[in-house]
């Protein structure tokens, strides 16, 4: 497939629907965890609600980096120099183990005195930090695999991620009902088994590349031969395009966590609630963001092949064909809220708690999706401090919101969802914008 020319319905589709069952599949270990965990009680969906967030904010730094590789090797992919394929995805690998490997020092350090002052609940509180012990190891597994990841998707060989995901999930999702509930002779951890298991499954999801890259790759053509030497000059290119994108993917991130911060100050029943509704609006996230990263790795191509005046046909395509998948998922939720809800946990006051924040997310949606593709179709220009610029504007306005639709108003938890109408609109506005006005067309990486 010649990504440089793609903006056919069926090529983007080829390439988007293994990214998409990959995405889903490797987001269903926070989903077994919450729907095995809402078996053993509210503070323990709760703190892994949190604990999840927390985990999450450190990863996305990876991720950010992962997204600057990829926009990096799908360039030199459209340019057909394929032979810095190879030693991009090693140096990116060298980085990610570093980078778990500080961050996890300092999260065992740190973690519990950023968390004691600001949850509530002390039994919150407690059960977030077992979670955690056990959960940040995995940040050394997960951070090499962002990397794969972005070499598989920035060369279009997405089938491969579903193959990987598809063993991970169904690690996780064994070790999961064995280590919470101390099943076939192992121990009964509650949610400290919920965190091992994730971690477990990341591991075995890192070798799972590692053995697939090394029997299937071309490595002659790729560079690989040569590619293991240390290269602090191409590591700093990397960096000088990942660099923004990390900074951007903790941040958008961490609002996250202050949005979960200001619902535990309701209490923890609303806490739980939003725990419910970001599990199911997760699956429903994995869909854009699958259609926005395919855009963003096209659109890469597209610049390093001389294609860039089909850069605004790919998001309108991308966003269009993301709506239509949408659709059926959207209704079939809308339609039997709780039946969703009835998934995460058997507390029916929880249940019947969580239609109304359901539909208020599901609204979100419809500005969710373009501006999703759109921001993304701007970082694959290259251009990822204006990027970075556009999401930190968008954050500031959300944040405020937070502030004083949250803490200041103390709404019910379905109002709360409100947030991501501000949030989505800011960004589809800046970023159509920039793309429409910006000068982006002559960007070199």
């Amino acid at each position: 497939m010649n990504l440089a020319a793609t903006i056919h319905s069926r090529d983007i589709w080829k390439l988007t629907y293994p990214l998409m069952l990959s995405m889903i599949f490797e987001h269903l270990i926070g989903l077994t965890d919450t729907i095995f965990l809402g078996r053993v009680s509210e503070v323990a969906l709760g703190a892994s609600a949190l604990g999840g967030v927390y985990y999450l904010a450190l990863f996305m730094i990876a991720q950010g980096f992962g997204t600057g590789a990829q926009i990096i090797i799908a360039r030199r992919n459209g340019e057909q120099r394929f032979s810095r394929i190879g030693p991009t995805l090693v140096q990116g690998c060298y980085f990610a183990i570093g980078l778990a490997v500080f961050l996890l020092s300092i999260s065992y350090i740190f973690t519990p005195q950023i968390l004691q002052p600001i949850i509530d609940s002390s039994e919150v509180y407690s059960a977030t930090c077992e979670y955690l012990y056990w959960r940040l190891p995995g940040l050394l597994f997960s951070m090499v695999c962002i990397v794969f990841r972005a070499f598989y998707v920035g060369t279009g060989m997405t089938k491969t991620l579903t193959l990987n995901s598809v063993v991970m999930v169904l690690s996780n999702v064994v070790l999961n009902y064995c280590l919470i509930f101390g099943a076939c002779g192992l121990p009964k951890m509650g949610i400290a088994g919920a965190a091992l298991a994730s971690t477990i499954a990341e591991a075995i999801s890192l070798v799972f590349f590692l053995i697939y890259t090394k029997l299937t790759v071309d490595k002659k053509k790729l560079g690989f031969s040569h590619a293991f030497i240390f290269r602090p000059r191409l590591l700093a290119g990397m960096l000088k395009i990942s660099g923004w994108t990390m900074v951007q993917s903790f941040v958008s991130i961490a609002v996250w966590f202050i949005f979960f911060l200001a619902i535990e100050h309701l209490g923890e029943r609303p806490l739980a609630i939003t725990n419910i509704v970001r599990n199911i609006s997760a699956q429903l996230y994995m869909i854009i963001f699958a259609y926005a990263i395919t855009a963003e790795a096209l659109i890469s191509n597209q610049i390093g092949a001389g294609n860039s005046h089909l850069i605004p046909k790919t998001c309108i395509k991308c966003s269009s064909m993301a709506y239509l998948t949408l659709l059926p998922v959207v209704l079939f939720i809308y339609c039997l809220p709780e039946l969703c809800a009835s998934l995460f946990t058997d507390d029916e006051s929880l249940i019947t708690g969580c239609p109304d924040s359901i539909f208020v997310m599901l609204g979100s949606l419809v500005l969710y999706t373009p501006a999703t593709v759109v921001f993304c179709g701007v970082s694959g220009t290259g251009n990822t401090k204006t990027a970075f610029v556009l999401e930190l504007s968008s954050i500031c306005l959300y944040s405020a919101f937070i502030y004083w639709g949250i803490y200041i108003l103390r709404p019910d938890v379905a109002y709360c969802w409100l947030a991501e109408y501000v949030y989505a609109s800011c960004l589809l506005i800046l970023s159509s914008l920039y793309l429409k006005f910006g000068k982006w067309q002559h960007k070199k990486i």
